[in-house]
């Protein structure tokens, strides 16, 4: 497996993350523990999770529930670098990064994940109605508390991570450590909208490529849409661009004897993006166990890059 140690942390995790999002909700038991014993047995050590997983098929929180229970019973607390995020939706919680309800979705979370400690906090979303010396400082006295390692956000634009850089430094607090956000392959639409989801674009990346700032990936397989017939490709990338760069993905895939994903994930780790991906069945997990192993050359690496409308 992979591996990096996340930039200005002690964090050395695996370049698998595994999504958690499903577990204690659609998936039981017995299948989150299947895959979650799979994942440290490929090598995996990075788990991602979140306050509000899974509001849509729950009431929220079943997720950190399930991998709390799964770290008491396996005793691998230690070996685990756990992420989980605050302010989106959840239960009696509206999207909010207020510093009260910093602290209060922490001590939530912490009582369910069954630790003392969050290895990486995301804040979920970027809450503009809040200054961030007043986010990022509840968050500094969190982790002077012992309560959180490392403090990540998602869904922020390259502008607001640079702000939030300065007011960091400038109040000597605790800075951001990486950002999560939604990349893959397909590069979406001018006018795409994932509504609070913000997709990666030549912005942030050239904002993580000149700080050395970690980029994690979510959604990079856009849930299977790549090879199955009945999840089409969303709406927000359907384009000419994305047609060029699919057919290029499959040719590569066909001439390396490896599956579309297998390549995608293959690609956001050659170019040194971690992507977070779950799994409900062995043959999921196994398949894209396969994919962040393969390392790809550099002329594929770049063929992958170049393809495009504009370049066939």
């Amino acid at each position: 497996m992979k591996t990096t140690t996340i930039e200005n942390t002690d964090l050395h995790v695996s370049m698998f993350c595994l999504g958690g999002q499903s577990f204690g909700s659609r998936d039981d038991k017995t299948v989150s523990y299947a895959m979650l014993d799979q994942f440290v047995d490929g090598g995996g050590n990075f788990l991602d999770t979140a306050n509000n997983y899974a509001i849509w098929n729950g009431e929220g929180g079943e997720s950190e529930t399930m991998l709390g229970n799964w770290l008491a019973d396996r005793g691998n607390r230690d070996a685990i670098v756990l992420a989980t995020k605050m302010g989106g939706r959840a239960k009696d919680a509206p999207m909010s990064s207020k510093p009260e309800h910093i602290r209060r979705e922490c001590e939530r979370s912490l009582k369910r994940l069954r630790t003392d400690h969050i290895d990486l906090y995301y804040f979920h979303c970027d809450d503009r109605s809040v200054p961030l010396e007043d986010q990022l400082g509840a968050m500094d006295e969190l982790v002077r508390e012992g309560k959180v390692r490392h403090v990540g956000a998602s869904n922020f634009r390259a502008w607001r991570l640079a702000e939030a850089a300065a007011v960091s430094a400038a109040n000597n607090i605790t800075a951001f450590c990486c950002v999560q956000q939604r990349h893959t392959y397909l590069r979406p639409r001018v006018d795409a909208d994932f509504g609070f989801q913000k997709s990666t674009n030549d912005d942030l990346l050239e904002y993580c490529r000149q700080r050395d700032f970690q980029l994690i990936a979510y959604s990079p397989l856009l849930g299977g849409a790549y090879i199955r017939e009945d999840r089409p490709i969303q709406r927000q990338y359907r384009h000419a661009d994305s047609d060029a760069r699919k057919a290029t993905l499959f040719q590569i895939a066909e001439e390396i004897g490896a599956t579309p994903n297998q390549v995608i994930l293959a690609w956001l780790t050659g170019r040194g993006v971690i992507p977070i991906s779950g799994a409900s069945k062995a043959q999921q997990l196994s398949e894209s166990l396969i994919g962040f192993d393969l390392t790809l050359s550099d002329e594929i690496l770049d063929r992958l890059d170049a393809a495009g409308a504009d370049n066939g």
